[in-house]
């Protein structure tokens, strides 16, 4: 092994005296920055092939450091390669042992290249690999409400307003509502990627090179669509953190809402669901109980990833353009957020996968309420030609009256119904029937029946 002349930071030959070991802690960031040690290697040896290809630096150099390049990557797979807080992060830690393998040659690597610009390229390459792992991640969950709507078309339950029964809706419809806010969150990821298409790489610390390099070559070469525009605001930027961020909030958010209607749903107040004991917990000293936790856990962590963005909205507010230390955090409160959000989609998925609807106990709570109101003055204005505000008064007036009898709307006979409107015949009485009401809502959108067959086959076929 050769050994290594320069066994302290890059910049000992102009910083004299070592770091206290109060700065050694709270600069260094290899404990997290870690995670970027495939990055920062393929990143490298794209960098020393474009170097070779412009005739900056040899056959035999470029052939050296990426074999040493190679055999740490290896050392770290194996859990063999030794990190060294003193030397910061994991771009200065696998430049270090790069000098004990190949000798001073090493020195090579950082030609046309500062850790500014190769910080944001390893860091826009994880964050890219990152967000297609979560769009895959909602295709999934996508895929498991489809399979529970598909055997719960003909569901009735009642769709709520305020908490209160509002109108009878089928619970594949309903469920599927959360398909159209997962589907929105892969669209802000997938726009995501289009903002890490542009190559750090070759900005160097922030004013660009005077070497003849290739950033087109390095861009194709680690996957990006071609080079960014300005050196400087590319050392700067930190916009694709936070629309990593701001996107990892809006799904959150998604995931934290269907969340509490499990909850509910699953409270002794509804029990319109039940959970499977294999995502549920007990009490410590309440042997009855059977807790939500894990839906609870998501709710919970979603004020985590709202922390997040405004950490990030925070750091960046007040800072002039280029790099600054106050940067050093995007990567711990992006690798954070990633964490979260693939775990809590991944829960969901699973507490989705372990309920079951209570189909009984969902038609009754759809029969009560005067849930059917809407459709009795729909039937109104389509049959007797009224306006609709005269057919909303007669039928508040026909709810008041079976809220005064204590009586269902589909408890009233023929003859209770024509003392408040005489126009009514015995037709009438159809309306009252939850499963008519939810089959009549057949506009584009709505929660009949073959609507929701058709909107199956179309997310089915966007896959």
């Amino acid at each position: 092994m050769v050994k290594n002349k320069n066994n302290k930071a890059i910049w000992g030959s102009r910083i004299k005296k070592d770091a206290s070991i109060l700065f050694q802690k709270v600069g260094n960031s290899i404990d997290i920055d870690k995670k970027l040690f495939k990055e920062d290697i393929l990143g490298s040896i794209a960098h020393v092939e474009m170097l070779f290809r412009q005739k900056i630096i040899s056959f035999k150099i470029k052939n050296k450091i990426i074999y040493g390049l190679n055999k740490i990557e290896k050392e770290i797979l194996k859990n063999k390669f030794e990190y060294n807080n003193k030397y910061e992060d994991i771009h200065m830690n696998i430049e270090k042992r790069l000098f004990e393998i190949i000798g001073e040659e090493a020195g090579y690597i950082h030609t046309a290249r500062s850790r500014n610009d190769q910080v944001i390229t390893d860091f826009k390459m994880w964050t890219n690999s990152s967000t297609q792992e979560i769009i895959k991640n909602l295709d999934n969950i996508t895929k498991t409400i489809l399979r529970i709507s598909e055997k719960n078309i003909e569901t009735i339950m009642p769709g709520f307003t305020h908490l209160k029964n509002a109108q009878a809706v089928s619970f594949a419809h309903y469920l599927m509502a959360y398909i159209e806010m997962f589907n929105r969150d892969k669209k802000r990821f997938l726009y995501n990627l289009e903002n890490l298409s542009e190559c750090p790489l070759g900005a160097v610390a922030l004013t660009g090179t005077s070497f003849k390099i290739d950033r087109n070559f390095t861009s194709k070469k680690l996957g990006f669509q071609k080079p960014t525009n300005n050196s400087i605001d590319t050392v700067a930027d930190r916009d694709f953190v936070l629309d990593f961020l701001y996107s990892a909030s809006v799904c959150s958010m998604h995931i934290s809402r269907i969340a509490e209607e499990l909850i509910i749903w699953n409270s002794d107040g509804f029990n319109l669901i039940t959970l499977s004991d294999k995502v549920v917990t007990g009490s410590s000293i309440m042997p009855q109980k059977k807790n939500p936790d894990l839906l609870e856990y998501l709710r919970g962590k979603t004020g985590t990833t709202y922390g997040n963005l405004f950490s990030m909205l925070t750091i960046l507010k007040g800072l002039p353009i280029s790099y600054f230390k106050d940067l050093q955090d995007d990567k711990e409160i992006l690798f954070k957020s990633n964490e979260i959000l693939n775990n809590s989609i991944t829960i969901l998925n699973e507490v989705l996968k372990n309920l079951k609807p209570n189909k009984q106990q969902m038609l009754d709570l759809a029969n009560s309420g005067y849930i059917t109101a809407t459709d009795l003055a729909d039937y109104l204005v389509k049959n007797h030609s009224m306006p609709f505000r005269k057919a909303y008064q007669i039928t508040a007036s026909i709810v008041n009256f079976a809220e005064k009898k204590k009586k269902k709307l589909n408890n009233l006979s023929i003859e209770e119904l024509k003392k408040i409107e005489p126009q009514l015949t015995i037709e009438v009485l159809k309306v009252f029937n939850v499963r008519n009401s939810v089959n009549s809502k057949k506009s584009y959108g709505g929660t009949s029946f073959d609507n929701i067959k058709k909107m199956i086959m179309k997310y089915k076929k966007q896959k």
